[in-house]
């Protein structure tokens, strides 16, 4: 399914731990990470396109994750040429994502790169914040970029709530 200009609805996840490091795939049998993302099937939001994408390639649930937050507007890239089949050469121009941040409250154990018949990745690992950006191959680097800082004040600020949560869980057992 491609909009009118040539680019396919899409999700994008960034993954974060308890210490805001994101999840980074490497994808099955080559030497390439990047975050989780995937299609928007017709009929479908991108809220349940984001869910159905995390189950099946990371295996996490609804009940494993919190989203912080999302990007306002479709974030594009486009992919080159030599990238493109060539039935889709003249069509095709790339893809444009609404990306989430989501927050992992599952264990790490809760991930499963096998959650279906054709997986996505084959390794995992925790990254720090930022690093995505050096490692992602460079026609997506923008597009990263742009989720990464519109998306990045959400984690100081779920940071201060979970730290006003537990002052005010501590002040009243102190009580």
């Amino acid at each position: 399914m491609l909009d009118r200009d040539g680019y396919r609805p899409n999700v994008g996840i960034i993954l974060c731990n308890a210490s805001n490091q994101v999840f980074w795939g490497k994808r099955i049998r080559e030497h390439s990470w990047q975050f989780p993302q995937g299609g928007i099937k017709h009929g479908e939001t991108p809220e349940q396109a984001m869910y159905r994408e995390l189950m099946e390639e990371v295996g996490l649930r609804p009940e494993h994750v919190r989203i912080l937050g999302r990007t306002r507007d479709w974030l594009r890239y486009d992919v080159p040429t030599n990238w493109i089949k060539r039935e889709w050469r003249g069509s095709y121009k790339g893809q444009k994502q609404i990306w989430f941040l989501l927050r992992m409250v599952g264990r790490d154990t809760d991930v499963s790169l096998r959650a279906t018949p054709h997986p996505e990745f084959d390794a995992w690992r925790w990254s720090d914040y930022w690093v995505p950006l050096e490692n992602v191959i460079e026609f997506k680097r923008d597009v990263y970029r742009m989720a990464l800082n519109e998306l990045s004040h959400h984690l100081s600020h779920d940071r201060q709530q979970r730290r006003s949560h537990k002052a005010s869980a501590h002040s009243r057992t102190a009580s």
